[in-house]
């Protein structure tokens, strides 16, 4: 693996022993190697979250050759019971677990799968690999940056195999694309652009506290973050949009396509200048994170340019915007052409090689083949790497979260030092007035110009209102008993 900076050097290596988290039933210093995984037996899989993401990994893991799921856990038993029906029609046996430290107990558990709303990713991961578990955890790796450190230096203490769900590593067309843009045959890179166009509705609002679902552990659900009223019309999946459990669609969908930039680029240095500029736009909604979205990760000689969109490309048209023909995915700018949708192109646009992508269908098979090796470097998308592209995602929500809102104008002035942002800020600033949305005063919240500091953990060159407000959301208060610990 590439040569990092010093920080990044101490959560690469063997780490210094700490002081384990204890859990309840749960031996947290248990060995890593108590048995021989794999070599000879089936690969035995609990996954831990059952709405959408996790009940797509329930059926892949189960029709992996030599894995068995064996475990469902969910704190709704309804949606628990539901996933369970397959394997009951099969006559197959899987243990229902509603609390998560259950899962930890059991050891006929080899690997936990992690699909739980963004802010229990960190302690569970950190929890698994203590008891001796083997983990994939779901994109965004992490809900703040100090946990995601948290969580590598626990893979590397435990020496356990940790796979980010940034699948799209795991494409071998797009790996194939990596390497013949990497060998040179556009030319140098000049700009990555990472593109996520996906219209979405308003959540609604709500006059009070709602009712948690029956059959819900709602003490369970809210876990690390504040035990508050329900204030949303649905419990599940719009927990995306509220910063408390939440990290919005930036790092939600924008992850995977950052990520890809990242590893085009061969870059891991996360302290990279950033700036964001977002709004939620159109709908007078509960939601708290932005709907479109541009973060700029000025990267030299190449920046990585983020824009999300979950507005229609104008008022009343169902279709969406697109750059180059792409909603979501990348598009690299070289000297002598361009990569776009599978596609690489000349700069008069004629096609020169195609690559074939399955989005990473592979993903979890390579999260196997690395259990059984037992060597990290057979992962295509190991836990450093989610994380490295979780904080960059991370950043562009802190510079948003540290701006205020402004008008166009200012706007234009803050990006003028980088051409890319400022093209796309014309362009936001269009499908804006293209959705009647009113810019005559209040265009958009400008983020922060931020400089993260990995060594020392905090923002350089910031003022001092922006600056503290910046450095208290690189972590947060967790709830007893659900601490994230200090020391791993």
């Amino acid at each position: 693996m590439r040569k990092q900076i010093s920080r990044r050097n101490v959560l690469k290596g063997t780490l210094a022993a700490g002081v384990g988290l204890a859990l309840p039933g749960c031996l947290a210093t248990a060995a890593p190697f108590s048995r021989v995984r794999g070599a000879n037996d089936d690969i035995r899989v609990a996954v831990v979250g059952m709405q959408n993401k996790g009940a797509q990994h329930v059926r892949i893991f189960h029709e992996l050759p030599g894995v068995r799921v064996v475990a469902l856990c969910d704190v709704d038993r309804a949606i628990l019971d539901r996933q369970a029906k397959p394997f009951a029609d099969r006559n197959e046996k899987v243990d229902l677990y509603v609390d998560f430290r259950r899962v930890l107990d059991d050891e006929n558990i080899d690997a936990v799968v992690i699909a739980t709303p963004d802010h229990w990713h960190g302690l569970q991961m950190l929890w698994a690999c203590q008891a001796g578990k083997d983990v994939y955890v779901e994109k965004p790796v992490s809900h703040n940056i100090w946990e995601g450190e948290q969580m590598v230096k626990a893979a590397r203490k435990y020496k356990r195999i940790v796979q980010a769900g940034t699948q799209r590593r795991s494409d071998p067309g797009m790996q194939e694309a990596v390497q013949y843009l990497q060998e040179g045959n556009l030319g140098k890179i000049l700009l990555a652009r990472a593109l996520c166009f996906g219209r979405r509705m308003s959540l609604g609002r709500v006059s009070g506290p709602q009712p948690i679902p029956e059959g819900v552990d709602y003490n369970l659900w809210t876990g690390p973050a504040p035990l508050e009223p329900l204030k949303r019309k649905q419990l599940h999946y719009d927990w995306r949009f509220f910063w408390d459990v939440g990290c919005g669609d930036q790092p939600n969908n924008g992850v995977h396509f950052v990520d890809l930039c990242r590893w085009l680029l061969q870059q891991d240095d996360l302290s990279v200048p950033v700036v964001s500029v977002a709004g939620r736009y159109e709908w007078a909604d509960d939601g708290e994170t932005p709907n479109t979205h541009i973060v700029l990760w000025d990267y030299k000689p190449a920046p990585i340019l983020l824009e999300l969109r979950n507005l229609p490309r104008a008022k009343g048209d169902p279709a969406m915007d697109h750059y180059r023909g792409v909603r979501f995915g990348i598009v690299i700018e070289c000297e002598h052409g361009y990569l776009a949708g599978g596609w690489a192109y000349d700069n008069e646009g004629n096609k020169l090689k195609q690559f074939l992508l399955d989005d990473g269908a592979g993903h979890q098979a390579n999260f196997i083949k690395a259990v059984r090796s037992r060597n990290p470097a057979d992962l295509n998308a190991d836990i450093l790497e989610g994380h490295l592209s979780t904080v960059l995602c991370l950043l562009g929500n802190i510079s948003h979260r540290a701006g205020q809102e402004t008008s166009c104008e200012r706007v234009r002035e803050a990006l003028r030092r980088s051409a890319p942002a400022a093209e796309a800020f014309e362009r936001f600033e269009q499908h804006l007035i293209a959705n009647e949305i009113d810019v005559s005063e209040t265009c958009a919240t400008l983020g922060e110009w931020l400089r993260y500091d990995p060594n020392r953990e905090r923002f350089d060159h910031l003022g001092p209102t922006a600056g503290l407000l910046a450095n208290t959301l690189l972590r947060r208060s967790y709830r007893e008993p659900f601490v994230m610990p200090e020391r791993v």
